[in-house]
């Protein structure tokens, strides 16, 4: 029996061309696994009205970790439309399953690492090493929303918000609300999560990213919680900024910032931010961490005009796939393939098309495999 049970989800798309890509990495490493298929994405909603079938959850329950291509995701009327005809007009409604994923598993970490290697032409500045940890499960994702807003909604706000006022004359169907819901549990563990990491690999300060000065009830909550666990870690300074300041600051002074960490809507802003900074999407991996399981993606979309070609750049993917050894406990190889990755990116033969290059998806998984 193989040592670890891995989930093979690549979606929709591009993710089924990446995540080909990351297996030849991880084929050259030998790493000791099954990879079982997992049904998931476009196709399944469209012929079964659920894009997240429970076979595949199952198929997690069982799994140590998962491996996560790309999804495509729609509005509600386009979603509505592409169902087939037997499913159409049965109240149906397309839910994301990385979202899902991550409330059901309770995977509250969302990692990105953001590291500009040596020779890449698309860094900003050589040098940049910047962490992100996103809240995961939380916030303006929650999913707790409301179109048309129901009446009984309506009186509540009225009664509990004086600055509902401006709207609480609206009928239901002229506005929409969603809810931003941050709990003390959410915030305290994703912050302290930040400065474990700061702790282990020596980073020598954090960023807490908010906008308290505005949104006073949760983003007050959390730089608060901030400051109060910074106090447990003497030897890490804490500072924090604004999420609109912020994106400002890492652009002027990019190597100002290591780990920062952010509610969820803001992280999800400031990791794309970061990962553009050090490439682009083609490297922005990110691992979906929780206490039992933990799922790891590339940061990028399904990118359908690309589907089939084998154009994109799949080092996002295989960076995720590092990640995965490593939580595994899998460091050794782990920092092997990060080493073939940086040593293929600084010789610069083979590019594909968003590094100035011609290489296709697999031609990049073979030569780090190669390095292998």
């Amino acid at each position: 029996m193989s040592q670890f049970n891995i989930a093979w989800l690549p979606g929709d798309g591009v993710g089924v061309e990446v995540m080909e890509a990351a297996k030849i990495c991880l084929d050259a490493l030998k790493f000791d696994a099954a990879y079982t298929h997992g049904d998931i994405g476009w196709e399944f909603w469209c012929k079964e009205g659920e894009a997240f079938p429970q076979r595949t959850v199952d198929l997690l329950k069982q799994s140590h970790a998962a491996m996560f291509g790309a999804i495509t995701s729609k509005p509600v009327k386009d979603a509505e439309a592409e169902l087939v005809p037997e499913l159409r007009g049965k109240g149906l409604v397309y839910r994301s399953p990385i979202v899902r994923m991550r409330q059901m598993f309770d995977l509250y970490t969302c990692l990105r690492p953001c590291k500009a290697y040596p020779g890449n032409p698309l860094n900003y500045q050589d040098g940049i090493d910047m962490v992100v940890f996103r809240e995961n499960t939380e916030d303006l994702y929650a999913g707790v929303e409301f179109s048309p807003v129901p009446d009984d909604v309506k009186a509540v706000l009225k009664a509990h918000s004086k600055p509902f006022g401006h709207f609480a004359d609206l009928p239901g169907d002229a506005f929409a609300i969603t809810c931003k819901v941050n709990t003390k549990k959410g915030c305290e563990r994703i912050i302290r999560a930040a400065f474990e990491y700061a702790k282990r690999f020596g980073y020598p300060k954090v960023t807490v990213i908010h906008k308290a000065n505005v949104v006073r009830a949760t983003e007050g909550m959390f730089l608060e919680t901030g400051k109060r666990i910074a106090k447990e870690y003497p030897g890490i300074a804490m500072d924090d900024a604004n999420v609109d300041a912020i994106t400002m600051w890492m652009l002027k002074n990019p190597k100002n910032y290591g780990v920062m960490v952010a509610t969820n809507l803001f992280g999800d802003i400031i990791s794309d931010l970061a990962a553009q900074m050090v490439g682009g999407l083609g490297f922005g991996c990110s691992g979906n961490i929780g206490e039992k399981l933990a799922v790891f993606e590339p940061s990028h979309g399904s990118a359908p005009k690309y589907a089939g070609q084998y154009k994109v750049n799949p080092i996002a993917t295989i960076l995720a796939a590092k990640m995965m050894l490593d939580w595994l406990g899998e460091t050794e190889k782990g920092t092997r393939l990060e080493k073939a990755v940086a040593a293929v990116i600084a010789e610069g033969k083979v590019r594909t098309y968003d590094m100035g290059g011609s290489a296709t998806t697999l031609d990049m998984g073979e030569a780090i495999a190669r390095k292998l």
